[in-house]
């Protein structure tokens, strides 16, 4: 961690500790006294007002962003947040002060200590794990060559994930000889990136520099650049909501820059994403770990409960039980809704979960297990490799977060609709394909492991939410669906 100039010592930790009992304060307006009385610092350090004089010339945009912050009001200025020691792999000499240019988790825990421990403690610090994993090699290889070549990567690196995948997960910066930053590793402010100095993520992932506004933060579309798309896509889901709409039909209402921002107090007309997801309640307080008010992790194949994610991150979530969490959000959600509707609500939402996971998920990765034998041992040289995964990475995905943020058209037609066509019309087939090809092969042990795919695949395909597809539905089944229909046309008939 960068330690703070000796100027600033005693004055400037009591200045951040009151940044946010007062508003921010411009470039032109005097500073105010703190909740307690105290004066704030009446200047800035001389380190900072050197850099001020030359950055409000040569970098108005960033001058006037900072101007407009509470970093200002509280005399935080340059030199405070990008100071840098010797010993700091990106440190460099600039105008007779040594700084870097990366501001991490580790420099904005000096004074936002609470903040960043939890940050640290959720998956978000966690984004750039996906660096090992099935979806870099897809950015990696499949989408990607080693065209790339840069001082930090002489072998070359794939364009695709730099440009992609790294900058809403994040990447290891890598820091060359002259402590300038290796160009595919920076800029990127991914929210998991790894920084020079060891801390993972990145503040400004959310709170946009340099005026790193709670206000934009607390904004849906501050979560719209990393979390939208094919297989996750929360801001689009967000949009089509009941909140989403009340949220754009009512913006002008909901107190966004007001300190205490408390739901149910300061705004009642919709919630953002952070409300739901960060922000405090009248018995909660503000939290920076995502995940504690979250009671399913869709994102693998099958959703898990999030302490089982946790435990698996090495994270002290996975002392939080699924129940814990689920009340948290409850306790946001009674702030506009009845209890009852809030239970009823989960009631849905597990029933998507559990079907999901019966009529899919489950057979699904039995089918892909026994398949193994019949594939080229290449991920992703297999046709069916691509099906599966656009099923539970892409289509099942959907499904699933639709439900768990009331978006009905992802749940149904972006969803399971998708996730059905593709399983019938793609998975089955291709299935079928393999065994066909497998039974007619010289090798004994494929001709063994075709027949056994066809066993489990025949007892998908009679189980009771499958054998529609082949005319076994029950003279029950077929019973009920004829008395719907009827019943649909006899309350409609003219």
């Amino acid at each position: 961690m960068r330690r703070l100039p000796w100027i600033l010592a005693g004055v400037f930790l009591t200045a951040v500790f009151v940044i946010f009992a007062i508003g921010g304060i411009g470039p032109t307006q005097t500073r105010q006294a703190d909740a307690t009385g105290s004066q704030l610092p009446p200047e800035l350090s001389k380190e900072s007002q050197i850099c001020v004089d030359c950055h409000k010339k040569e970098s108005r945009a960033v001058y006037e962003q900072w101007g407009a912050s509470k970093h200002y009001g509280a005399n935080v200025g340059c030199y405070e947040c990008h100071a840098a020691n010797p010993n700091d792999k990106d440190a460099f000499m600039h105008e007779g002060a040594r700084i870097a240019v990366i501001v991490s988790p580790a420099d904005c825990a000096k004074c936002h200590a609470q903040e960043v421990a939890e940050f640290s403690a959720s998956h978000h610090a966690q984004a750039a794990k996906i660096l090992g994993s099935l979806d870099n090699v897809l950015a990696e290889v499949v989408e990607g060559d080693h065209g790339f070549v840069t001082e930090g990567f002489p072998e070359g690196v794939s364009a695709a994930a730099v440009n992609g995948c790294w900058q809403c997960h994040g990447t290891e910066v890598i820091v060359l000889a002259d402590g300038k930053l290796d160009p595919a590793t920076w800029p990127n402010s991914g929210i998991g990136r790894i920084n020079p100095d060891g801390s993972r993520g990145s503040c400004s992932a959310c709170h946009s520099r340099h005026k790193f506004s709670a206000e934009q933060a607390r904004n849906p579309e501050n979560c719209g650049k990393c979390h939208m798309g094919p297989d996750h896509p929360q801001a689009e889901i967000y949009n089509e909501s009941k909140h989403g709409i009340a949220f754009r039909a009512n913006i002008d209402s909901m107190n966004m820059g007001n300190s205490k921002w408390v739901v149910g107090e300061d705004y009642n007309a919709a919630p953002t994403c952070a409300t739901c997801h960060m922000s405090a309640t009248s018995t909660q307080k503000i939290t920076h770990d995502v995940g504690l008010r979250i009671s399913w992790n869709n994102r693998p194949v099958k959703s898990i409960r999030p302490e089982l994610s946790d435990a698996k991150m090495g994270l002290p979530g996975a002392a939080i039980k699924w129940q814990e969490r689920r009340a948290n959000m409850k306790d946001v959600c009674v702030a506009c809704h009845s209890s009852t509707t809030v239970d009823s609500f989960y009631i849905q939402y597990d029933g998507l979960i559990e079907l999901y996971h019966r009529k899919f998920a489950d057979p699904g990765l039995k089918l892909m297990a026994l398949a193994k034998p019949l594939l080229k041992p290449v991920k992703f040289s297999n046709k069916i490799d691509f099906i599966w995964f656009e099923l539970w990475h892409h289509e099942g995905r959907r499904a699933r977060h639709g439900a768990a943020m009331m978006g009905p058209d992802y749940t149904h037609w972006h969803g399971t609709y998708e996730v059905a066509k593709h399983w019938y019309m793609k998975f089955f087939p291709e299935l079928e394909h393999l065994i066909e090809k497998g039974k007619a092969s010289s090798d004994a042990e494929k001709v063994k492991a075709a027949e056994a795919l066809q066993i489990g695949l025949d007892e998908v395909i009679n189980s009771k939410e499958h054998r529609w597809y082949i005319g076994k539905m029950s003279e029950e089944e077929a019973a009920q669906r004829k008395a719907r229909a009827e019943e649909f046309k006899a309350r409609y008939a003219e």
